[in-house]
């Protein structure tokens, strides 16, 4: 368990020590279930979607988690009641979004690549499989199962907007950008 709380120091950020210890221990079972390690987490690409991406999973990973932090402070300090955001389920989520990637991926001499697993589940499905299993609340599942393209087909909660959008905008111009 030491070593997910040194790979999320943001875990701290969960006031709810029960969500903490269930975002924790998700982090840990898809440790336990991956054929990556953490060591792979720093330096794979956090895409296989961007041609010669250079920013690792964890740098990408760590990024969502940050500007979704900041927007629901954001949202609270602007919106106040009128549009409550619950910054544990935020940053759980947020830290919880791309978790299955660990069982889409495969380590090919030494480049990680869609493994036969990622072919038929993608990340959202298997995200929230490994949480349930962590007993994560359905708030928190629900952000994991909307922040990629499956969200697209149903309604958002305001976390999972934010945590949507965090990770896209840190996702889209490495795949697609105007270069000037």
């Amino acid at each position: 368990m030491d070593k997910v709380k040194e790979l999320w120091p943001e875990l701290d950020w969960i006031k709810n020590l029960e969500l903490r210890t269930q975002t924790a221990n998700t982090w840990k079972l898809a440790l336990e279930k991956s054929v990556l390690t953490i060591e792979d987490l720093n330096t794979i690409p956090f895409t296989l979607l961007a041609k010669d991406c250079k920013i690792s999973f964890m740098t990408h990973k760590r990024a969502v988690v940050h500007i979704a932090k900041e927007c629901g402070e954001k949202m609270i300090t602007f919106f106040k009641v009128d549009m409550p955001v619950d910054m544990d389920v935020l940053i759980a989520g947020a830290i919880l979004a791309d978790v299955g990637k660990l069982l889409e991926y495969e380590m090919i001499d030494g480049k990680s690549v869609q493994g036969c697993y990622g072919k038929y589940l993608r990340h959202p499905f298997s995200g929230v499989s490994l949480a349930e299993q962590c007993g994560v609340p359905a708030s928190v599942c629900h952000i994991i199962a909307a922040h990629a393209g499956e969200g697209d087909m149903i309604k958002r909660s305001v976390e999972a907007y934010i945590v949507h959008h965090a990770d896209f905008m840190t996702f889209e111009p490495f795949k697609d950008r105007l270069k000037v």
